[in-house]
């Protein structure tokens, strides 16, 4: 049996996307391949069909966002893929990927040098995890902190101006998958998914 790494390739809407599955992989020793960033939703389904022909050959993994697009995970599966490919792992975060960060409340809270219990406790259960992030930044004590991630006065953004670089910094330095997944559901089952996709399992 060959003691190599699994290479598994994948997609995903954005950067902080990509920064968390890449952390989500190599936490499970595989070796995240080319990982493909469709620069939002719509394009990524666009391009579903691709990725999903290539996974009857190769692992490949697809995550996305549930935002408010279906009321759960499953019923936006089945509106994005009416066959699955034997080694297609298709993921979704409740109901943002931020979600899954705010899952690590430790190092979350020390990252953005805010207290503890501001952190929710329950993070899949948020209508807007981004929005929780950057509410959490704007309270931070460190000022590098406020002036990254939380929007510019009148600036008609929601976000600040290094927030995905800051929260892709903590994806790959300080988050804890193993801790974070026992706050987060969708998490949990997307580390089962890809567990058993890195040993050669179909996934579920």
């Amino acid at each position: 049996m060959s003691t190599f790494p699994m290479i598994v390739s994948g997609a995903v809407e954005g950067i902080v996307d990509e920064a968390v599955l890449r952390r989500l992989l190599q936490e499970l020793d595989a070796t995240p391949g080319p990982i493909h960033i469709a620069g939002g939703k719509s394009r990524l389904r666009d391009r579903i069909s691709g990725y999903n022909q290539a996974a009857r050959h190769q692992p490949w993994v697809v995550l996305v966002d549930l935002n408010h697009e279906a009321v759960c995970a499953p019923e936006l599966r089945v509106s994005w893929f009416p066959a699955v490919n034997e080694f297609m792992c298709f993921r979704v975060a409740v109901r943002e990927t931020e979600a899954w960060l705010l899952a690590d409340q430790q190092r979350i809270a020390q990252f953005l040098d805010v207290s503890v219990r501001r952190i929710p406790s329950l993070p899949d259960e948020l209508d807007d995890p981004k929005a929780a992030v950057v509410d959490l930044a704007r309270r931070s004590g460190r000022r590098d902190i406020r002036e990254d991630m939380v929007p510019r006065p009148r600036s008609r953004r929601s976000e600040g101006p290094a927030y995905a670089s800051r929260l892709i910094e903590f994806a790959q330095q300080l988050w804890r998958p193993t801790v974070a997944e026992s706050r987060s559901d969708s998490l949990r089952r997307c580390r089962q998914a890809l567990l058993g996709l890195v040993r050669g399992r179909s996934p579920p």
